[in-house]
């Protein structure tokens, strides 16, 4: 099995790092990563190991175990079990779990991560979810209204977000006093220390409710459908995000709405090539309009326009329709269109067509040694046989 990487390594930021700078490295990360845009083959694992990084550094209690423990501090098992050695090392502690290796660590380093906790009454905003949104060409070009629905925790109607049944409040954790954490004394072989961890009353909250809302349980929260309109910018191109802000999911203790971010995924036209505000097309045009000019019809995402073709256009070269391709987002200006033709070779001939085209390389004094369509016309364009 793999080792796990640090998750500060993973993210990219120091062991001190704030939550905005964590939350700052995971969103761009994730975007960089996100399999449904970063086609690599170990994008997806990279993407699984970002979010399991962010998920524990953006939770204070998370974060503190991890701070003191690495790995195994995030354990769902962490110090339930061990039993082969012992019934959780209740030899050595007294029989209350990592109880003694815990007391040590925290006299030591004054409690790790714990001492950091922040106040768990503080209004706290929500999580940020991504939503992708696929778009037609066209759409992407022009700009579309759209309405999306999607899963995400609202505050609960019932109880306005407090947890508690209508009628009643939440109450000041009677053992911790509304601080979330509680202090420990324990003899250990090094004598008597005192630990710091989340009240077991209140879990961390600080409050207690002792009659739960009937509808969220207790949370505060009910997972629901919440629908929204979106206002795709005009030139969005594919892979760009839009922040919805406040569309996210609840907050705490009355925090706010957390933000929606709006992944664009642009659909490929069946002609046109598209780079940033730049639309390129291919124009097919015949021998003779290439030779003698002509002036065609080329269709743009603005609509057919006309063009004109130079006598004696040789394949492959590009004209440029100024303001015709797409718009800027920033400055409001439009790119152009790139169109270049592209010499038609003629499969099927008439007698009359051949007949005009022999006269056509007698009168420029090429010799032909006919031999069928394919070789007659490769000596007519230049073209080496294989």
């Amino acid at each position: 099995m793999a080792t796990k990487r640090d998750y500060y390594e993973v993210l990219g930021v120091a062991k001190g790092a704030t939550d905005d700078e964590i939350k700052k490295a995971y969103r761009k990360l994730s975007k960089k990563y996100h399999p449904d845009i970063n086609k690599e083959a170990d994008a997806e694992d990279k993407f699984k190991e970002i979010s399991e990084a962010y998920e524990v550094l953006s939770d204070a209690q998370k974060r503190a175990a991890y701070d003191q423990y690495g790995h195994a501090g995030t354990d769902p098992n962490f110090g339930a079990g061990a039993g082969g050695f012992g019934g959780g090392f209740s030899g050595f502690s007294g029989g209350s779990g990592f109880g003694g290796f815990e007391d040590i660590f925290d006299s030591f380093f004054g409690g790790g991560g714990s001492s950091r906790r922040q106040d768990p009454t503080a209004p706290r905003q929500g999580a940020d979810l991504q939503y992708s949104m696929k778009l037609k060409f066209e759409d992407a070009i022009f700009g579309v209204e759209k309405e999306i629905k999607y899963q995400r925790e609202d505050v609960c109607q019932t109880c306005h977000g407090n947890g508690a049944k209508p009628g009643t409040q939440p109450e000041v954790c009677h053992k911790c006093h509304g601080s979330g954490t509680i202090n420990v004394e324990r003899n250990t072989p090094l004598g008597r220390v005192v630990s710091r961890q989340a009240c077991d009353v209140c879990h961390g909250t600080g409050k207690e409710i002792k009659e739960p809302c009937p509808t969220c349980h207790g949370s505060g929260h009910v997972d629901q459908t919440h629908t929204v309109k979106v206002n795709v910018p005009a030139g969005v191109e594919d892979g760009q995000q839009m922040r919805l802000s406040g569309q996210g999911a609840a907050g705490a203790n009355g925090g706010p709405y957390g933000d929606l971010y709006v992944v664009f995924y642009v659909e490929e036209s069946d002609i046109f090539d598209r780079d940033g505000a730049e639309i390129f097309y291919e124009m097919p045009i015949s021998f003779v309009q290439a030779a003698l000019g002509d002036e065609v019809e080329v269709p743009t995402v603005h609509g057919k326009v006309k063009l004109k073709i130079p006598a004696g256009t040789q394949t492959g070269t590009t004209f440029r329709l100024k303001g015709k391709g797409a718009p800027r987002l920033r400055g409001g200006s439009y790119g152009d269109q790139q169109v270049k033709v592209k010499l038609m070779t003629p499969k099927n001939l008439s007698d009359k067509q051949r007949e005009a085209l022999r006269s056509f390389a007698e009168a420029g004094g090429d010799k032909v040694n006919e031999q069928g369509e394919e070789g007659f016309f490769d000596k007519v364009f230049g073209k080496k046989k294989k």
